[in-house]
């Protein structure tokens, strides 16, 4: 149960990354210096959208994935690993590294709603499944 666990934390890493790779050089080619008095969000966003898209993606891994970790360790602390949890959750990874792939690559709204839902609803069955457990 805890190898999908750490598989979407070594991916979040990569998404890491991979922003900072297209980040750093796009800061250079717009000759960008940090402005710790600029608005939140101003500066960056006046970099190329396909180098935000990484950004976007990395602040979305940091999202509804913790609940995700919280559940399967829940999961993972309360019994042995069964084979419908297993499957939930390494389905829950994969669809959020496609849903990176999309983001980071294409961005077509359409593919990246349909991967979160189907991600969520892997992610809801998951944490029902560990609240039967649990009563």
């Amino acid at each position: 149960m805890l190898a999908p666990v750490v598989a979407l934390v070594l991916w979040t890493f990569v998404m890491w990354g991979w922003m900072y790779a297209t980040r750093l050089p796009a800061m250079r080619r717009a000759r960008m210096r940090p402005d710790p008095d600029a608005p939140r969000g101003q500066q960056m966003s006046e970099l190329p959208a396909r180098v935000r898209w990484k950004a976007d993606n990395y602040n979305h891994l940091m999202e509804m994935p913790t609940l995700f970790y919280a559940t399967a360790l829940t999961l993972a602390l309360t019994g042995p690993a069964q084979a419908t949890d297993v499957a939930l959750a390494w389905a829950y990874v994969a669809l959020r590294i496609a849903h990176s792939a999309f983001q980071a690559l294409v961005n077509r709204i359409e593919v990246r709603f349909a991967l979160f839902v189907l991600s969520s609803l892997a992610l809801f069955a998951l944490a029902a499944r560990a609240a039967l457990r649990l009563v």
